[in-house]
């Protein structure tokens, strides 16, 4: 089981996308991935428990408004908790509201407006917990080391539910269990992408067109992320391509086409002149040994080509002089006047 714990200040947005099917897709499309997907987009939300509240999106934003009120100093008084289940788990509705309760429970928001909704339009089981942090006696529940706390209230879950378990965040767990090799899916994807894109194109622009044609959202700045179809946003360094291994790694494919075009450009212009060098050496070679060849020589090599060379050259990293020590300032040594 994962979960997540988001902090807002609109009740309005957060019940809006929780109780509304997808903005950006329209009625044709939602038919057309129910069918290929096998899920459900079209009225995807199933309200399962409503806590001290009751209605749409309109008449909850205006309860949980009213009551947040009852406090002036809290600024986010949304809270929205995401449960979701493995792949290939499902439960029953009553355990989903018995999952929703032990939840607001641990939050100390088990006596605030809630309401739990169930989304169907993805192959994960998973709900969605609309709470308010203030209660009717005017107290704000803490958001405080609220990662911790989800990240324990999953294990205790698992264990009572018996679902798969999962581990905790490395940073919630002793040191000799972050260690432990993980496996995630969405990064290996990324990776396995971003490793065949480098494959087929030569400038970064290419590159940033083809994993655009593959769903991602790329961001460049002083590095690089990527953002799937999901909305996860994921870092390039965080898969072992940053910023700078995919520059260099563009321009040495750029460096090695330069040299292949230079090499062939050499040895069209000077055929005739690789013949006379071979001639003459051979020849050389001949008259060094008295008009007889070596027993041991059959033939005499060829100069090799320019290719590793060029390549070499232009790959090394450009050799900077040492500034001369003249240059940097001295440090002024301070007067210490004796007093009397």
């Amino acid at each position: 089981m994962i979960g997540k714990v988001i902090t807002g200040n609109s009740f309005y947005h957060c019940f809006k996308y929780c109780l509304e099917d997808k903005i950006d897709l329209s009625e044709e499309q939602k038919l057309e991935l129910s069918k290929r997907d096998n899920v459900q987009h079209k009225e995807r939300a199933e309200v399962l428990y409503y806590n001290n509240c009751f209605g749409n999106v309109n008449e909850l934003t205006s309860q949980f408004s009213e009551v947040s009120k009852l406090s002036r100093r809290v600024e986010k008084p949304v809270f929205h908790f995401t449960l979701s289940l493995a792949h290939g788990e499902n439960l029953s509705k009553n355990q989903l509201i018995e999952i929703a309760q032990a939840c607001t429970a641990e939050f100390k928001v088990d006596k605030n407006q809630y309401a739990v909704v169930l989304h169907k339009d993805t192959h994960a089981q998973h709900i969605h917990i609309v709470a308010n942090r203030v209660g009717y006696d005017g107290k704000v529940a803490s958001n405080s080391n609220n990662y911790r706390q989800m990240a324990n209230l999953c294990r205790k879950l698992e264990l009572k539910h018996k679902l798969k378990q999962v581990l905790s965040p490395r940073v919630f767990l002793p040191k000799e269990q972050r260690l432990i090799p993980r496996q995630n899916v969405r990064m290996d994807q990324l990776k396995e992408n971003i490793r065949q894109v480098l494959q087929q194109v030569k400038t970064y622009e290419q590159f940033e067109q083809k994993m655009k044609s593959l769903g991602y959202q790329v961001l460049k700045g002083r590095g690089i992320a990527f953002i799937d179809d999901k909305k996860v946003k994921l870092k390039g360094s965080e898969v072992g391509y940053s910023l700078m291994t995919i520059e260099r790694l563009l321009g040495q494919k750029q460096t090695h086409k330069l040299v292949q075009k230079t090499e062939e450009s050499n040895s069209k212009e000077k055929p005739k002149e690789k013949q006379s060098a071979v001639s003459n050496r051979s020849e050389n070679a001949v008259n060094k040994t008295n008009g007889k060849m070596p027993a041991n020589e059959t033939h005499i090599p060829l100069p090799g080509t320019h290719q590793n060379q060029l390549l070499e050259a232009l790959l090394k990293p450009e050799h900077v002089d040492a500034p001369s020590p003249f240059l940097y300032k001295k440090k002024k040594k301070k007067k210490h006047r004796h007093r009397f």
